[in-house]
């Protein structure tokens, strides 16, 4: 889960990063008022999990309250990158002499955290490394050691950094680490870290990213999911325990697993449009999949659904039985075809087909969307 900037800061704060004074608002009277509290000039920041927020005007600076009131009223109800915006930042604006870039995320390939260090904060880092190099140094650092202080000092002076500035700078990236460490995150970054006229370091940016399946450990948070995710269609999907993503086609698909909706969505692809992506977990019940049905079925301009199980863990034959109960009280006209194979397969197809499901025996999942295909045209 991706944390709002606010968020973010929130927790920075928290853990002794210094942050910019700022406030959390939802209409221009409201910005009007914060930003005489906090003192002009003020930055106006949209409330979006997008980065790239300034380059569309998410992002504006207010020299007077009329224009914070104003700028507000822009970005308030406005739409960023996709994303409506309901929320704005008004932070202070700092005068900036240095920029830095404080970054730890999770390598991939490796396993393990790495922790990045920049002079050359405020543009994107991925740039910077394709660019200039030189101005980018990393260390992998296993969770279970963590990054000290003395490692973080080395970072900062391999980076160039020297006195005063090498002590800050160490000091905000070996906190940055423990944040990560301490919240479960996969992305902590502070993009730019300012040191200001005044000497002051401060975060002006806060993106973190946190592990799903952490997130009951840290209550304190208060975070919730469904709250972040606009399409009414996928928040539900997160209500209800599953994975759904909307797209614009018109064949609704469900799956028992991730690979298996990808593979499923690929095969579709080659001769309709997926109306969703979706993918049930390893945790099938007979109620999940009666409110999977219900999910998908709430899609507009729907043709088919494609159905595609594999009982390996999972009970398939309790998933139809919630299928088939659905399908009895809510009758649709649309085809629906399900192919499963696995523990208890038999007894699955029969509960689909008494239901009035077209079961597709056959191993190959193209041989279902052959079939498919068929009954979309009329054929039997």
């Amino acid at each position: 889960m991706r944390l709002f900037e606010f968020e973010g800061s929130r927790v920075f704060h928290r853990e002794g990063i210094p942050i910019p004074d700022y406030a959390l608002v939802s209409s221009p009277r409201e910005a009007r008022h914060k930003a005489e509290e906090i003192g002009l000039p003020v930055v106006i920041k949209a409330q979006v999990l997008t980065g790239g927020r300034g380059l569309v005007g998410g992002v504006q600076v207010a020299e007077t309250l009329d224009q914070a009131e104003e700028v507000a009223q822009r970005i308030l109800g406005s739409v960023v990158r996709g994303l409506p915006v309901y929320q704005v930042m008004v932070a202070k604006k700092v005068p900036v002499e240095r920029e830095f870039y404080l970054g730890v995320t999770v390598d991939g390939y490796h396993g393990v955290p790495v922790v990045i260090l920049s002079t050359a904060g405020g543009v994107s880092i991925e740039e910077t490394a394709r660019d200039k190099p030189e101005l980018v140094v990393s260390r992998q650092v296993p969770i279970t050691a963590g990054l000290n202080l003395t490692e973080a000092e080395k970072m900062a002076q391999e980076a160039g950094l020297g006195g005063e500035e090498l002590i800050r700078v160490a000091a905000t990236l070996h906190t940055l680490y423990r944040v990560f460490r301490k919240y479960d995150l996969l992305v902590a970054e502070i993009n730019p870290l300012v040191r200001t006229r005044q000497g002051n370091y401060l975060a002006l940016d806060a993106k973190v990213e946190i592990d799903d399946s952490s997130l009951y450990r840290h209550p304190e948070l208060q975070l919730s999911q469904e709250n972040r995710i606009s399409n009414p269609l996928e928040r539900k999907g997160k209500q209800i325990g599953i994975t759904y993503v909307d797209l614009d086609g018109d064949i609704g698909i469900v799956a028992s697993g991730a690979g298996l909706g990808m593979a499923t969505m690929d095969i579709i692809s080659r001769r309709f449009r997926p109306a969703n992506f979706l993918e049930t977990g390893g945790a099938i019940t007979a109620d999940l999949l009666y409110q999977v049905m219900e999910l998908v079925l709430q899609k507009k301009g729907l043709k088919a659904v494609f159905i595609n199980l594999y009982g390996g863990i999972n009970p398939i034959h309790e998933g139809a039985k919630g299928i088939v109960h659905y399908l009895q009280e809510h009758r649709t006209n649309i085809p629906i075809v399900a192919r499963a194979f696995g523990n208890r397969q038999e007894e699955t197809w029969q509960i689909l087909q008494e239901g009035g499901v077209r079961v597709v025996t056959e191993v190959s999942t193209e041989k279902g969307v052959e079939q498919l295909a068929r009954l979309l045209k009329g054929e039997r």
